[in-house]
């Protein structure tokens, strides 16, 4: 079954749908909880969300996060192909994701009309948060978090980081949004640089190239699946993450 979160207010649309996230995994302990970035969405993975289950783990939540890529300029060839890819590959499989037994949440803010409209009549429930003419700033969204990676400040990240750790935000939380700003920063960086990952005299914001935010958004995959299969605790995984940069 589908749980679609989408709108224009990108800040409340992840806040909310993470939040659902962490009620649903109190509500229900042994359910097996799973993110899926764009990146990570293949055919397999899909029909592993669609129908997996298992002796000691009946029903799996799984997240897949801003499975659809916002929209490219013409000049914008490396990468398009490849996420525009992701979102027809989820758009495939919407019938089984829909009658699996499994929690699918599709957390897809700035959807556009036509594929919002798909996705509500697949989906069991739709949350849409869309920004108001006079706009409140959304509580729960990290701002000091992600401009501290936009400004390539490892150490008030760090900073952040812990912050947000004692405040009560779930790792998996802050690395979706530290994964959502790496890609904001990639897609920014590009429309500077001409739609070209390699040029690294221009940038896209004042402190990562297109071809830097690329490897950035690269290393927070890798952060999550090397934690997942080694079982290093996620909270300590991005601590690391925030100095390094």
């Amino acid at each position: 079954m589908i749980y679609l979160f989408c709108g224009s207010d990108v800040d409340k649309v992840r806040t909310k749908a993470f939040a659902w996230v962490a009620a649903a995994r109190a509500k229900e302990p042994n359910l097996a909880y799973v993110r899926l970035a764009r990146e990570e969405l293949t055919d397999a993975a899909l029909d592993d969300a669609a129908l997996s289950g298992g002796l000691f783990v009946s029903r799996l939540l799984i997240l897949l996060d801003d499975p659809f890529p916002t929209a490219r300029t013409a000049g914008d060839e490396e990468g398009g192909e490849e996420e525009s890819g992701a979102g027809s590959l989820l758009e495939d499989h919407l019938d089984a994701l829909a009658a699996s037994d499994n929690a699918i949440v599709i957390l897809a803010p700035k959807l556009a009309a036509v594929k919002a409209k798909k996705l509500v009549a697949k989906a069991k429930f739709s949350y849409a948060f869309d920004k108001p003419a006079a706009r409140e700033v959304a509580r729960g969204f990290n701002g000091d978090l992600v401009n501290a990676l936009a400004a390539r400040s490892r150490d008030r990240l760090w900073l952040e980081v812990n912050r947000a750790l004692i405040a009560g935000d779930a790792p998996e939380m802050l690395h979706g949004l530290l994964h959502w700003k790496a890609r904001d920063l990639m897609e920014k960086a590009k429309a500077a640089e001409g739609g070209s990952p390699d040029v690294s005299t221009s940038r896209g914001s004042r402190a990562w190239t297109a071809a830097e935010s690329r490897r950035l958004s690269l290393d927070l995959i890798k952060l999550l699946q090397d934690s997942r299969r080694s079982g290093l605790d996620l909270s300590l995984a991005l601590e690391k993450f925030a100095l390094s940069i």
